[in-house]
């Protein structure tokens, strides 16, 4: 279980490409057909040319797709830390990008890729806890359904007892190739074959519990392990939880996206939190000792004689855990004096008194009436 695509190259994929960064997606294609034709390494056979392919193919595959495009724009490579090797997008290869455009050249390395193994599609799973699950980590218990292989036929599609035949209209090659004229010259066009599907077999009598995809639908159950100091949007990846792979390849992963539901009173900011703390009258004036909540329990707060509305006391190391480093941050607890709204008569009586002996003294500036807002603007600059 880890965190998050690497990168063939670190140069700026809108400068590969040669378009500006607010490209359209028929300018983004446009750049990658003319490129993707000049660095072909089935057409130029200089040896820097699959380099460049590759840079190219990279460039486009992240560019054409929104969600890969935004975080490219907003994070540029570091977006794509971690992943599955330099010309994997998500279980496409650069060849595969190409052949979308072109077909492919020769046909040898168009069938490998075909057929060889593929990597399975990831998968997301969004998964809701509790701001305390969030601060201290918990492990969750989650279902989920996906693709998996048939158990009754091994993933072979064809019923026990009996074996996939080679198919007649691709003669078990998987594909269809063509030869057409263009202005590269002769090429072959490779397509897949409409009757296999690319599989170079056909079932005859398919299986009963898959109808002959190999694949069955199945829930299951996955421990999840979240760790401390979380937050909204954060991703956990299981290896290998994905759907399965074809060919042999292997399955993809399957990303736990949280949500982390709002505390009653907490509110958090980065690896901080912070919460608004009431006392009354007598105890803003003369000063007390409070017991203040925190996310690991109440702790006691020495509350100064004369402490104004909207002041705020920092309590170190009583905040979130930082994620992955050591530490935690603090809370920020901003005091709100609570006026009385119904007095007895004695009280009333009283308060009269007071007032009369505070007759002309300060009675405070508006900057030592802050609200609980206009402290958090304050500390966060505006």
């Amino acid at each position: 279980m880890s965190f998050v695509i690497p990168s063939v190259s670190k140069r700026d994929y809108y400068e590969i490409l040669g378009v500006p960064r607010d490209a359209s997606k028929d300018d983004l294609k446009s750049a990658y057909r003319r490129l993707a034709k000049q660095y072909h390494p089935d057409v130029n056979k200089d040896h820097t040319a699959e380099e460049k392919f590759k840079e190219v193919s990279e460039a486009y595959g992240v560019l054409s797709n929104d969600e890969k495009r935004a975080a490219y724009n907003r994070y540029g490579h570091a977006a794509f830390q971690g992943g599955q090797g330099a010309a994997d997008f998500s279980g496409f290869t650069v060849d595969d990008i190409f052949e979308q455009f072109f077909g492919s050249f020769g046909g040898t390395r168009a069938a490998g890729a075909r057929r060889g193994p593929r990597r399975g599609a990831d998968l997301r799973y969004e998964l809701s806890i509790t701001f305390d699950e969030a601060v201290h980590g918990v492990q969750k218990e989650i279902e989920v359904t996906r693709a998996e292989t048939c158990p009754t036929c091994s993933g072979k599609g064809a019923q026990p007892g009996t074996e996939p035949v080679r198919c007649s209209t691709c003669k078990g090659a998987g594909e269809i190739r063509q030869v057409r004229q263009t202005f590269l010259g002769s090429m072959v066009n490779v397509s897949t074959c409409p009757t296999c599907q690319g599989a170079g077999e056909t079932i005859a009598i398919p299986c009963h519990s898959c109808k002959g995809r190999g694949r069955v639908r199945s829930t299951r159950k996955l421990i999840v392990n979240i760790p401390p100091g979380v937050d909204i949007g954060t991703q956990i990846r299981l290896s290998n939880e994905g759907e399965p792979g074809s060919g042999g390849g292997p399955a993809g992963n399957l990303y736990v996206v949280l949500n982390v539901e709002p505390h009653p009173y907490f509110r958090r900011r980065g690896d901080d939190i912070w919460m608004e703390f009431s006392v009354n009258l007598a105890q803003a004036a003369l000063g007390a000792e409070a017991q203040v909540p925190t996310v690991d329990g109440e702790e006691k707060l020495k509350i100064p004689a004369g402490t104004q509305p909207g002041t705020v006391f920092p309590m170190r190391g009583r905040g979130v855990p930082r994620l992955q480093r050591n530490g935690r941050g603090d809370q920020f607890v901003v005091i709100n004096v609570a006026i009385p709204t119904a007095l007895n008569a004695e009280q009333k009586k009283l308060l009269k008194e007071l007032s009369k002996t505070l007759e002309g003294s300060h009675a405070g500036s508006s900057d030592e009436k802050k609200s609980f807002l206009d402290s958090l603007a304050d500390f966060f600059g505006g």
